[in-house]
């Protein structure tokens, strides 16, 4: 891992920073033109071409018949679990639907001499759910994107995955799944967008996937929603002397076994911990069933920040806006006021990341590569929708009709004005 010195210098324009920032720009023009062309070839010819994207991309044969997946072999993957899979998926289950039922938004009504004023939450009727698959399992992905979805009310899930595994499928039928089809890539994404014979049209499109996926949610978006585009995934520790150089290591390289592109970065004001940290990353890298992608990792965008103080780290870190900071330090506590921007913060040197991942309860689809100044982590909120109620009895248009008239007119707009006007004659 790299190591950079940032006491007594101006940090903001460290090359290294800006370096990090940029290491997920590779959405390019050529990327771009060949997902318009997928999402093209999907609203023309709908299930004929995710059936041809699916063979050519995915190596899988589907036909019309089998693009969905029978909730029986939904059902049987749960069924066939293991059983102590089974006792962690139930558990993960119900500790993200509890905390995610806290996040619940409630309509209101105000009454005010004559007016009444008020907002509707209302769920989505229908949204579809990404899943990456083929290479890994990811049944934690399925967790925390669905349920958030139905203790919102939505009426009917829909979830995409490319070659479904059994753990994806049995996470399918714990959260509450309604359909499962086997697709992926953009062409998933323009089918739930635009919907076609056998793949529904939803109102919302979440979770994470690859550029392809990233690009498709970016161009689709307004003729469908989504929750944001996610990049590679970055995970940054804020640690000082007493933080174990080993503990430290393993969240780095947790993270750096995700993908080549994923940052893993330490910030500390000890240069003792600076070294026994990288020295702890190599001696543990080689051992991972991941190695080769944790080390492309680590040598690309691994790096170790050294500070002057604490809160030096914390305005770094809030620099970067990384998805997942972890603080280890003598009082982990007492800095976060100081973190302004960050998808989600682990306090403490036993609340890793990983355990975030699976099974704390908050969820673990977060804002990426610096957006966190502005997006949010997934939630309830993202599957509602609020309207406006208004209401106004006779008393109560004589209580404003005068104000709506002269703004009306200093805004130039007649018509606005005459509106208010003409029920005045009444």
């Amino acid at each position: 891992m790299r190591i950079v010195d940032l006491r007594n210098r101006d940090w903001r324009s460290e090359e290294r920073i800006t370096y990090l920032a940029k290491r997920g720009e590779v959405l390019t023009e050529e990327y771009e033109e060949r997902v318009k062309e997928i999402v093209k070839e999907v609203k023309e010819r709908g299930d004929e071409a995710l059936i041809e994207f699916t063979e050519r991309f995915d190596g899988v044969k589907l036909t019309e018949e089998t693009l969905e997946v029978p909730f029986e072999e939904i059902e049987n993957a749960y069924e066939d679990l293991e059983e102590d899979v089974k006792e962690a998926l139930e558990i993960a289950h119900e500790r993200i639907r509890s905390f995610h039922e806290r996040q619940l938004e409630r309509s209101f009504l105000k009454e005010e001499e004559g007016i009444i004023l008020g907002q509707r939450v209302i769920p989505l009727e229908r949204v579809g759910v990404y899943v990456p698959g083929g290479k890994a399992a990811y049944p934690s992905t399925v967790l925390m994107n669905v349920v958030p979805a139905v203790v919102a009310g939505v009426e009917e899930v829909i979830m995409v995955t490319p070659k479904p595994d059994r753990y994806t499928l049995a996470a399918a039928y714990v959260s509450g799944v309604s359909r499962v089809f086997q697709i992926g890539g953009a062409q998933a994404i323009a089918a739930l967008a635009f919907g076609t014979k056998k793949v529904p049209k939803v109102d919302k499109i979440v979770g994470p996937g690859n550029v392809y996926v990233a690009l498709a949610k970016k161009i689709l978006f307004g003729t469908v929603d989504i929750d944001m585009i996610a990049g590679p995934s970055e995970v940054l520790i804020i640690a000082d002397e007493i933080a174990r150089p080993d503990w430290v290591a393993a969240d780095l390289l947790s993270q750096a076994e995700h993908d080549e592109l994923a940052a893993a970065i330490l910030i500390t004001p000890s240069e003792d911990l600076a070294r026994r940290v990288r020295e702890e990353v190599g001696r543990i890298l080689p051992d991972l069933p991941r190695r080769d992608i944790a080390r492309r990792s680590i040598e690309r965008f691994g790096t170790i920040f050294i500070t002057e103080d604490l809160l030096q780290a914390c305005e770094v870190a809030n620099h970067i806006a990384p998805e997942h900071l972890e603080i280890i330090t003598r009082e982990p506590m007492s800095l976060l006021p100081y973190i302004k921007h960050a998808g989600a913060v682990f306090l403490g040197e036993f609340t890793t990341e990983p355990l975030g991942d699976y099974i704390l309860g908050p969820n673990h689809t977060l804002p990426t590569g610096g957006t966190a100044r502005f997006f949010s982590p997934l939630g309830v909120y993202d599957f509602v929708k609020r309207s406006s109620v208004l209401y106004v009895s006779r008393e109560g248009f004589e209580r404003v009709a005068d104000l709506a008239e002269t703004l009306a007119r200093a805004e130039g707009l007649e018509a606005h004005r005459f509106a208010v006007r003409i029920r005045r004659r009444e």
